[in-house]
Formats: C-alpha cells, sequence, structure tokens
C-alpha cells in the first residue's frame, strides 16, 4: 500500500496496530512506544552572571562556545567565533552538550520552536534542554522526532508559566514512538538527505528574497531623494547627511510639514490599531486576538485615515505606516500620530523616506533613554530632522512610479515568500510522516 506526500508515493509498512496514544494513533507493528526519559538523557544549562561573562570573553577557537536561543535556529547551528562567549574546557564547571547530541529551546517566545543538532561540544544557557540519546539509539531520529505533531502537541499542552515554558522533568515524560533501531538510522539517513535538499531551496529563496527588498529599497531612496529625471541639475541641500537635492527641491524640517494629532478617546470603544513590520498599520484583533492590551482605552490617541503613526520605541527600525484603514481608531500612549499640513499631502511619501539608511541613522542618533528597548523618539526631535520635498504633482507622480515598480517587485517577494512556506510545510509533513511510520523508509 502507497500514500502520497505533496505528490510524492511513498509506501507503507506492511502491518499496524494501535499506539494506544490518542495523537498517534496506528504505528508499524514491530514499533513501539516509550517515554522520552528512557532513551537517553535530558539536562538544561548554566547560566552566567556578569563576573563570568566578563571572564569567558574570548576568541579563541579552542574554546567551548557558550550558545544562547538566538544561536540556534530550528535545525541550523550558528556560531560566530569572532563574538560572544568562549570557555576553556579544563577550567569551566558549566554543563556541556556533547557533539551529536541536540538543543531545544524550553522557554520563552520561541519555546519548542527553535533546536538545533549539534556538530560540536558547546556549553548553553539555561533556556536550553540537551537531549543526550543513548549510544544503541539514533540520535538523529530523536531530533527530527522533536519536529514532529507529536511531539509539538506534547510540548504546547505542557506550557505553563508568565513567560512560556516547559519543565525538564515532564519533558522527560513525553511519549514518543520506538521504531527498531535499523529503523531509526534508516529514517534518520532518509530525513537528512530530504531535508538537505528542502533546506537548500529554501535557502536559495530566501537568498533571491534578499535580493529583491535591496533591489526594491534602491528604487524607493532613489525616487524620493533624488526624483524620477536622471538627469535633472541637483543642487546642495544644505544639510550634510542628505547631500544634493533636485534644484526645483525645497528642503524644511519636519515641524513644517507635519502636525502632530493630540485627540484623545474619550471612552476607548474605537477599534484598536497597531504597527506591524509586515503588514504595515492594522486592527490589533485582526491578528493578536488572545494578546494582552490594557484594562481600559479610554484617552488612547485618535487615528484618521491617512495620519502618519509610529511606535516612538520603533523608530530606529524605520516603523512608520500611513493609516490607509478607512474608519477611525486608537493607538497606546506610546505611538505617536501626525497628520498634513498640506506640504506633502500623501504621508505615504514619508513613509517611504523614513525607511532609508540615512533617516534611520538620524533617529539612532536622536532617540534618549538609557535602557535598551525603552528608548523613545519624541516628537520635538523628530521635527528637528529636514526633509527633501518636491512639487506637489512631482510628489504625485513618484508615487505612482513607486506604487507600480516597487509594486512588482513586492509580489514577487511575497510569491518567493509563499514557496518557501509550502516547502517548510512538505519538510514538516516528510519528517511527521517518517518518524511516526506513517510512511516506510528502506
Amino acid at each position: 500500500m502507497e500514500i502520497a506526500i505533496d505528490g510524492l508515493q511513498i509506501a507503507r509498512y506492511p502491518n499496524y496496530k494501535d499506539s494506544g496514544v490518542e495523537w498517534l494513533g496506528e504505528i508499524p507493528e514491530r514499533w513501539e512506544i516509550d517515554k522520552l526519559k528512557y532513551v537517553g538523557k535530558i539536562y538544561n544549562g548554566d547560566s552566567l552572571n556578569d563576573r563570568e561573562k566578563n571572564l569567558y570573553e574570548s576568541k579563541d577557537a579552542t574554546f567551548l562556545p557558550y550558545i544562547s536561543t538566538k544561536d540556534i535556529d530550528f535545525d541550523f547551528l550558528r556560531v560566530e567565533y569572532d563574538t560572544g562567549l568562549r570557555i576553556p574546557r579544563e577550567n569551566t564547571t558549566l554543563k556541556i552538550a556533547n557533539k551529536n547530541s541536540f538543543l531545544l529551546c524550553i522557554e520563552g517566545g520561541s519555546a519548542g520552536k527553535k533546536m538545533a543538532f549539534l556538530n560540536q561540544d558547546v556549553c548553553f544557557v539555561n533556556k536550553l534542554a540537551c537531549f543526550e540519546i543513548s549510544n544503541w539509539c539514533s540520535s538523529k531520529y530523536f531530533f527530527y522526532f522533536l519536529q514532529s505533531h507529536g511531539f509539538q502537541t506534547q510540548f504546547n499542552l505542557s506550557m505553563s508559566g508568565l513567560i512560556g515554558g516547559v519543565a525538564i522533568s515532564l519533558i522527560k515524560n513525553f511519549s514518543t514512538c520506538f521504531p527498531p533501531n535499523e529503523d531509526q538510522k534508516a529514517i534518520a539517513e532518509f530525513l537528512d538527505r530530504k531535508v538537505a535538499v528542502i533546506n537548500q531551496a529554501i535557502d536559495i529563496k530566501e537568498k533571491q528574497i534578499a535580493l529583491l527588498q535591496e533591489r526594491r529599497q534602491i528604487l524607493i531612496h532613489q525616487a524620493v531623494t533624488r526624483g524620477l529625471d536622471p538627469n535633472v541639475k541637483m543642487k546642495d541641500s544644505g544639510v550634510e547627511w542628505i547631500g544634493e537635492v533636485p534644484e526645483g527641491w525645497e528642503v524644511r524640517r519636519l515641524k513644517y510639514v507635519l502636525l502632530e494629532r493630540n485627540e484623545r478617546s474619550l471612552d476607548g470603544n474605537e477599534p484598536l490599531f497597531m504597527v506591524s513590520q509586515i503588514h504595515g498599520l492594522v486592527v490589533r484583533s485582526d491578528y493578536h486576538s488572545k494578546a494582552e492590551v490594557a484594562k481600559t482605552a479610554e484617552g488612547n490617541k485618535i487615528v484618521i485615515k491617512n495620519d502618519l503613526v509610529f511606535n516612538k520605541l520603533k523608530a530606529h527600525l524605520g516603523v512608520f505606516y500611513k493609516s490607509n484603514i478607512d474608519f477611525t481608531g486608537i493607538v497606546s500612549p506610546d505611538y505617536a500620530v501626525y497628520y498634513s499640513n498640506g506640504t506633502i499631502p500623501d504621508l505615504k511619501y514619508l513613509e517611504l523616506l523614513f525607511r532609508s539608511p540615512e533617516y534611520l541613522k538620524e533617529f539612532i542618533c536622536r532617540i534618549t533613554g538609557i535602557v535598551e528597548g525603552l528608548m523613545r523618539l519624541y516628537t520635538h526631535d523628530l521635527f528637528d530632522i529636514a526633509v527633501p520635498v518636491p512639487p506637489l504633482t512631482e510628489q504625485a507622480e513618484i508615487l505612482k512610479y513607486l506604487e507600480m515598480g516597487a509594486g512588482k517587485i513586492s509580489t514577487a517577494i511575497s510569491l518567493k515568500e509563499k514557496e518557501i512556506e509550502k516547502l517548510k510545510e512538505y519538510k514538516a509533513s516528510l519528517i511527521n510522516s517518517a518518524v511516526t511510520g506513517k510512511i516506510k523508509i528502506g
């Protein structure tokens, strides 16, 4: 008997039996179900205090890397030898994850999602768990099992705490499929080959997206800072970091271009908006139905269609968006809301301008605060920044040109992103089917 995965016909095992586990269903007759604690050791890492961090700052490639969640991404391990912490093996009292074991993030937003198979010995942070599989089992097979629907279901049902996490003691008692050793090896080798091909395809498409994004940014930057005529006569803007601008353009500080909207909600009943770096200004409930919000939105800032909105905490990322929403809404007090005084009628122009590298540098220079993540760009600092202002007709021509040119590139990027999602779905389906015996390998 054969089944199809994404059009690929793959054989099934000759005989199956009830696993006794609801989420798993039937498994091949020779397979068993057991607890993860019986296939090896599972333990979490150690955190470092400030003194230890200073002590272990090293670029010596012979020392053990100290791995945090940022160094792993699903099935990839990324260790930067010229940065971060490296710990001498003979001096450390920290736990070590050995080569051919694997790490799983067990706490925070990446819990259950980020994991990496190790090609070297490492020390690791306490938000990661190491799975050291007994030598009579296939470590790679159980690494792939962690990516299966069955493990992910058990992990998600066990999450607890304010920041979300799963205790090692619970993970040890998770159920796992336990094929004969020869099946484990065959499945691991099969998935190594298939996953490598899929990951290579994903990597190629991600690089294509990066090139398209770069091309789009160059197109936008050229248009909003130099105009559409490559032969136009230029003049000195009078602002060193802006450089030259077309002769017919003006340069004005933003306080002569924008007005701050200070209207507040009387009862907080208007739809709550938020800024998404992917989707722009959106209605929050459309994207975060269960997200925590303040008990009352009374006094929140009003946003009207065509207003320019940004989160003061994310100005350095260029997260400015014009509202294209047809109805009035509100944003939290951490947002700033502006409208045009007529000098630049369509604030989409500024939305695009503010993502150029020159403006990002200006925003970073002008943000205030002493704690990373709580630094803000305030209105008086924003309004002191100069912008090039084309004539009104030219502004409209530039936006029309970008809507077509940059729009085509954005469509191409969107198609590539969808192709990547399809590849990821196929990879997940293939892994899940192989490690749960739904398809026969070997």
